[in-house]
């Protein structure tokens, strides 16, 4: 089985629902299998001291689940435009497996949640190809054959799956939404696969 590592940060627990979708969506590719993990908080003032093991859902991501995965698929809610911060603390940590070349050559792609309907899901999307970028990975985003894309009222770009959460964050993942998750979780897996000379 080959892994692919679905790595995400979530704070109120909308990222987490895309990543467990896009999960479903590589897992209904034979011999294709997802690994989720996440990062903990950091604080704005120090390094926030997080036991080892979350209290809940999966463990948190160490270079080995990246040096180790065949893909991977990278999300995190907005901010301001941008990943969070959690996320940009973890990524800023694999400098060892960029002077590795680790990661060239393997599919990527990205995912959000934003409260707003144009509260920057796009650009958030880019922050998180860029350093995909740097690491010489193949970036996958939607195809318009996904016509959810072109009817969706919430979430959805060709850049990578969206949710628009609402201001209080607690819209649920719409029909749309979701669809569009697994799309991106079948498509990296089997490009995964493809690019493996798997049938």
């Amino acid at each position: 089985m080959a892994e692919i590592l679905v790595l995400y940060y979530s704070r109120h627990g909308a990222t987490a629902d895309m990543a467990r979708l896009i999960a479903r969506g590589i897992e209904q590719v034979a011999g294709m299998q997802a690994r989720l993990r996440t990062v903990p908080e950091v604080s704005t003032v120090c390094e926030a001291v997080e036991d080892e093991i979350p209290a809940a859902g999966p463990p948190y991501a160490t270079l080995d689940d990246l040096r180790e995965c065949a893909a991977l698929a990278l999300g995190s809610p907005t901010r301001f435009g941008n990943m969070a911060a959690p996320l940009k603390h973890f990524i800023d940590s694999t400098s060892s497996l960029w002077l590795e070349g680790a990661l060239i050559g393997r599919p990527a792609a990205v995912f959000t949640s934003t409260s707003s309907l144009h509260g920057g899901q796009e650009t958030t999307l880019i922050s998180m190809m860029l350093p995909l970028l740097h690491h010489g990975m193949l970036l996958l985003g939607l195809p318009y054959s996904e016509t959810d894309l072109l009817h969706t009222s919430s979430g959805g770009t060709p850049y990578g799956p969206s949710h628009l959460a609402g201001t209080d964050s607690s819209l649920p993942l719409s029909d749309a939404e979701q669809r569009l998750c697994r799309a991106l979780g079948q498509r990296l897996a089997e490009t995964t696969a493809r690019l493996q000379g798997r049938p």
